[in-house]
């Protein structure tokens, strides 16, 4: 480049429209977009650590696609090409990945394609860059305002990760606004500049979430308004009207405006009038409402005023919804007017009020209702096919498969197998990961459930190694009550060796991503080589540390915390870190406290926690098996072996106390799980060896001679003839932080 040519760029950029000038440089100017960019988010971490795979960028324009790929060009020590899809051909493809391969044989560099507007490319055009995709030279990055699930090549999406942009709301967009008021070297610093308020608002809420729309309206504001006598420049609400070219409405969408125009939508919807509808519905719309929630109001009306009168009614409405998520705005009011116009004109019917009076018959009705015998689930009655004894027939259970063991006891979470993302590869992957995480989680399991067998938990391996989907349901349900979305940002709290939460919350929350906080350094190192050949983006982020110093360790908010066992294993850590004259009770209290204070510097203000913990007291015990003349006696014995661990002394009711002291919303269910298992006789010998935590060690403190041999007896012969329900009690928590 000559001294004219960079004369020439000098002079275009400082010439250049105020939203080239203040495009964003490096990720700290970089404003909105919290969901995938937030401190301690996935692509934030991936862009920081120059740890980047291939990337599309999918949202409309104006929200920062292009803007956050110029940033990686800053960030990387990659080499970055740029190329627009709509402007290069066939050579231009040729040129790049060739400079590819030569950056990369001379220097060992790879090479970043950022390519805009990526759908614009055909088919031809697209399966050019896929070997090179593949074999690591190119690192992909893909902007599209169209959905790339439909409008880019599926072997091309196969090979990157998509983050939907979302369009910008009124916060971040004041907040451009006026930092380009207050630039003086990219903005409008060096003027004297006085925005109305009203002005300001009437610009951020008819942008519909587009920067660039923000400040192309400023930049013709400020230019064609003169400056006063004193030479300020002043821009009021007229002048905003004029510049962003919208006349603005009364509507305040936290205020009186907001709820009242819904309301008389509903009610003209309600009362089949499509006029009244679609003028209000135009109304919420020229506002700037935003539709996801117009849709849900009306997903809502078509189950409560339409309901059985027209079935279709609510199809009509997802169908229209899902639409609209799919083209946005503006195309996105086809859609709108379609639901408003059939529902409005649809017969209405409100029998689905039908299930308040079911509700509140079950609240007030005294008896207990039995259900009819025939009514009952069979299927526990049911015998599998075996082809051995403890052998589970995989056919004979949901999907074909069954957890049990089948590697060597000293091989047990050996992994052999990664499955990569490419191809047909891709399609089984997750469910190989999963079946994988049970079957690691499965050992963990039977060791925290082990109440009597301190020192060696082989019958709790194999039992638990092969119960009927137990560590799935505990899965299951934790992430069922957690709603994980693909922007949230996960903590998992005890993560264990094997990852059993976490890395189902990474494939739950792919935008933003996991943290995994490990509670020994051994758990840690398990779980990082565990995940070490998967892919940057598809693995958590590991943390080590105590339970205690949680907060000290991540300084990211979260939107959903999870985690099993946490409470108790506060516990744990209270007792090892005890004194022999100090109460283990009293320091589990302070620990518990101190952990509910951290979680509220971890927890997004509108943020959910939800924990899993297992309660022995109210699961199955030996003593259920008993006749009620020896009954007692057992109980004894193992309320004293409960007594000694935290697992055992654990109480939900204090746990609540003390999070609702602290300003959280407690919710909690317990939950009942069954397995089926017959017990052999040499694993039943287990419970009474001579060991000083064994189940018959502690139960002849209790029983005299006679009494000991027949309750061994008696024992023996139920647990090991015949086939036995054992009940797993397990308590759910679901915490929120209280709103004031």
């Amino acid at each position: 480049m000559d001294l004219f040519e960079a004369a020439t760029q000098d002079l275009i950029k400082t010439r250049s429209p105020l939203a080239d000038r203040m495009r964003p440089r490096v990720l700290s100017e970089y404003i909105g977009q919290r969901a995938i960019l937030g401190e301690g988010r996935l692509l934030r971490r991936a862009i920081e650590a120059d740890r980047l795979s291939s990337l599309i960028f999918y949202g409309p324009p104006g929200v920062g696609k292009t803007t956050l790929a110029r940033i990686i060009a800053n960030t990387t020590k990659s080499h970055f090409i740029t190329i627009n899809a709509v402007l290069a051909g066939k050579e231009d493809i040729r040129n790049a990945i060739a400079e590819a391969h030569d950056t990369f044989k001379l220097y060992s560099r790879r090479t970043i394609l950022f390519v805009d507007e990526v759908h614009r490319f055909n088919k031809a055009q697209q399966d050019a860059l896929l070997p090179n995709v593949e074999s690591g030279v190119l690192i992909l990055i893909g902007a599209t305002t169209e959905n790339p699930y439909f409008e880019v090549n599926k072997a091309l999406v196969s090979r990157s990760r998509i983050f939907q942009l979302k369009p910008l709301d009124s916060e971040d967009l004041r907040e451009i606004l006026y930092q380009a008021i207050g630039d003086k070297f990219r903005g409008f610093g060096n003027k004297k500049i006085e925005i109305d308020g009203n002005a300001v608002e009437h610009l951020c809420n008819s942008a519909n979430g587009d920067a660039r729309s923000v400040l192309n309206a400023l930049e013709l504001a400020v230019e064609t308004t003169p400056p006063d006598e004193f030479g300020v420049i002043k821009i009021t609400r007229e002048i905003a009207e004029e510049s962003i070219q919208q006349r603005a409405v009364l509507y305040d969408k936290d205020g009186d405006a907001h709820y009242d125009i819904i309301s008389a939508f509903i009610k003209s919807v309600r009362g089949s009038d499509p006029d009244a509808a679609l003028f209000w519905l135009a109304k919420m719309i020229y506002a700037g409402e935003d539709p996801r929630f117009i849709f849900r109001r009306m997903i809502i009306l078509a189950s409560e005023d339409i309901g059985l009168a027209d079935p279709n009614a609510v199809s009509v409405v997802m169908s229209c919804a899902q639409s609209y998520d799919y083209i946005g705005m503006p195309e996105g009011r086809f859609p709108l007017s379609q639901a408003c116009l059939y529902l409005a004109t649809a017969p209405k019917s409100n029998s689905t009020l039908a299930l308040f009076d079911a509700i509140k018959s079950v609240e007030t009705e005294d008896k207990a209702d039995d259900i009819p015998n025939p009514l009952r689930d069979s299927s526990r009655d049911r015998e599998g096919f075996g082809h051995g004894e403890g052998y589970l027939y995989p056919h004979a259970y949901r999907d074909h498969w069954v957890n049990q063991q089948y590697l060597p006891n000293n091989l047990r979470g050996k992994v052999f197998y990664t499955p990569s993302n490419q191809g047909y590869e891709a399609n089984i992957a997750a469910d190989v990961l999963r079946r994988r995480e049970i079957q690691i989680a499965s050992y963990s399991i039977a060791k925290e459930n082990s109440t009597f067998l301190y020192n060696d938990v082989g019958w709790y391996e194999r039992t638990f190694s092969q119960n009927d989907n137990y560590a799935e349901n505990i899965r299951n349900t934790i992430f069922e009550i957690a709603d994980v979305k693909p922007s949230d940002l996960v903590l998992d709290i005890n993560c264990g060796a094997g990852g059993f939460l976490s890395l189902e919350a990474a494939r739950l929350a792919h935008e933003s991503g996991v943290w995994a906080y490990a509670l020994s350094k051994e758990d840690g190192e398990n779980l990082k080589n565990y995940t070490e050949k998967m892919s940057y983006f598809a693995k958590p982020n590991v943390v080590c540390g105590e339970i205690g110093k949680i907060g000290n360790k991540i300084s990211a908010k979260f939107d959903c915390i999870i985690g099993r066992n946490v409470l108790s294993e506060i516990g744990v850590r209270a007792r090892l870190a005890l004194p022999d004259d100090v109460e283990t009770d009293k320091a589990s209290h302070v620990l518990t406290n101190n952990f509910a204070k951290n979680l509220k510097t971890l927890l997004e203000k509108d943020g959910r926690i939800i924990f899993c913990q297992y309660l022995p007291k109210e699961s199955t015990l030996l003593s259920d098996f008993l006749a009620e003349k020896y009954k007692k006696i057992a109980e004894i014995a193992e309320n004293e072996i409960l007594e000694k661990t935290p697992l055992g002394r654990f109480s939900p009711e204090e746990f609540t106390q003390i999070l609702e002291k602290n300003g959280f919303a407690v919710k909690s269910v317990k939950k009942n799980f069954s397995i089926k298992r017959k017990i052999t006789p040499d694993l039943f010998e287990n419970w009474f060896r001579n060991n000083e935590n064994s189940f018959g060690s502690v139960l002849k403190k209790h029983a005299n001679e006679k009494d000991f041999a027949k309750i061994k007896e008696n024992l023996c012969f139920v647990l090991t003839t015949n086939e036995t329900e054992w009940k797993q009690v397990n308590c759910f928590f679901e915490v929120k932080m209280v709103v004031k």
